[in-house]
């Protein structure tokens, strides 16, 4: 399946009509579903201890080339010289750029938590085979990945086509603009200071000790 990669409109009432999701009233969701604030799928997801004095969180799209860059050369550094140490809690929240996005953040998100960080880094790794490379089917090239993790193809397929899921990925988007004006991926929160776009490890360690002062 070729999916779209027609960029997200930034207004949140823009979200739901361009990833084709129904507009469920409060409590009406389809059988079986659960409310999304509710559904485990949207749980934290992030790495280091929860007492850590230093909680950055960072904004990210699946098919954001910078998003990429970091994960493959600043986040090794800061898992292994801040996180490991216990300095730094990473929480990563999805802010998908387009519909290719959406649909990876949901199959990511329908694993379990403790194989997420892998399976993004993963993702990123292969960023240009299945998010750029023409002619190629996204989503088998997802499921190819997806697949390293025990995850079936008929898994991924049922990810990508789960609306409540859908809306859960767009309403963490759309709560991500309202909070902190995020507006672009990758953007980072280190306690209330937001840093937008790409960062070095060493301005990463700076912000993060700043946050853990503060």
């Amino acid at each position: 399946m070729t999916l779209s990669r027609r960029t997200l409109l930034l207004a949140p009432a823009a979200l739901a009509p361009l990833a084709a999701l129904p507009a469920f009233a409060q409590g009406a969701f389809p059988s079986g579903a659960t409310p999304v604030n509710a559904d485990p799928r949207l749980t934290e997801r992030g790495a280091g201890p929860e007492a850590a004095k230093a909680v950055v969180v960072e904004y990210f799209s699946l098919t954001c080339p910078h998003c990429a860059a970091f994960h493959k050369d600043v986040w090794p550094q800061v898992k292994e010289k801040l996180v490991a140490a216990g300095t730094v809690r990473m929480v990563w929240r999805d802010f998908p750029l387009d519909q290719l996005a959406l649909a990876a953040a949901q199959v990511a998100r329908s694993l379990p938590a403790e194989r997420y960080e892998a399976f993004i880094s993963a993702l990123f790794a292969s960023q240009e085979r299945w998010a750029f490379a023409r002619g190629v089917d996204n989503i088998a090239e997802i499921a190819k990945v997806a697949a390293l993790t025990g995850m079936t193809r008929a898994q991924v397929d049922a990810a990508v086509a789960d609306q409540v899921l859908a809306r859960g990925v767009l309403e963490m988007r759309a709560k991500a603009q309202q909070e902190f004006n995020v507006s672009s991926t990758p953007s980072f929160v280190f306690g209330k200071k937001v840093q937008a776009g790409a960062v070095s490890y060493d301005r990463f360690a700076e912000l993060a000790g700043e946050a853990a002062g503060a």
